[in-house]
C-alpha cells in the first residue's frame, strides 16, 4: 500500500512580543496565523474498519491540533517567561487576559518547533508528522520538516 500525505489547515489569532528585538515586533502585536499540519501514513485497508481508506480521520487530526495548539493559542498573548515581559504578562493575567508563558522567544520559527513536539506525542503510532507550516502574514511563514529534524 502507498504512503500518503494528508494536510489539515487551521486558523487562530495570537498576540506576542519579541523581547530584545530591534524592530517593531518588540511591541505587543498580533497575527492571524494559518497553520498547516501534514502527516503521513498508509490508508487503512481493513474494509470492516469504519475508517477504511483513511490515513487518519481528518476529525481525529483536528481534535489533536485543536487541543494541543489552536484552543490554547487562539486569542492569547504569548511571552517568553525568561524576559522582563513577564511583568506585563502577570499584569495582563491579573486583569483576566489569556496569557501563555513559554520558555522560548515566541517567533514563528520557535513556535513550529514547539507545535511539532506537541503534535508528535499525540499522533497514533502508525502516523508520522511530516511537516508544519505556520504563516503569520500573507508573505511570511516558518516551516518544520521531519526529514530535517
Amino acid at each position: 500500500m502507498s504512503t500518503i500525505r494528508i494536510t489539515k489547515q487551521f486558523n487562530f489569532e495570537t498576540g506576542h512580543a519579541l523581547y530584545g528585538y530591534d524592530g517593531k515586533c518588540k511591541n505587543v502585536h498580533g497575527h492571524s496565523y494559518k497553520l498547516s499540519v501534514t502527516v503521513t501514513g498508509t490508508p487503512i485497508d481493513d474494509n470492516t474498519n469504519v475508517k477504511f481508506g483513511m490515513v487518519i480521520d481528518f476529525g481525529d487530526l483536528k481534535k489533536i491540533v485543536n487541543e494541543e495548539i489552536v484552543d490554547l493559542f487562539d486569542h492569547a498573548t504569548v511571552f517568553n517567561k525568561n524576559t522582563p515581559h513577564v511583568e506585563l504578562a502577570h499584569e495582563l493575567q491579573k486583569r483576566g487576559h489569556h496569557v501563555i508563558l513559554v520558555d522560548y522567544q515566541p517567533t514563528s520559527e520557535m513556535m513550529v518547533i514547539d507545535f511539532a513536539k506537541k503534535i508528535k506525542k499525540r499522533l497514533p503510532e502508525n502516523i508520522k508528522l511530516h511537516s508544519i507550516k505556520l504563516q503569520e502574514t500573507d508573505t511570511s511563514f516558518a516551516e518544520w520538516f521531519a526529514s530535517e529534524n
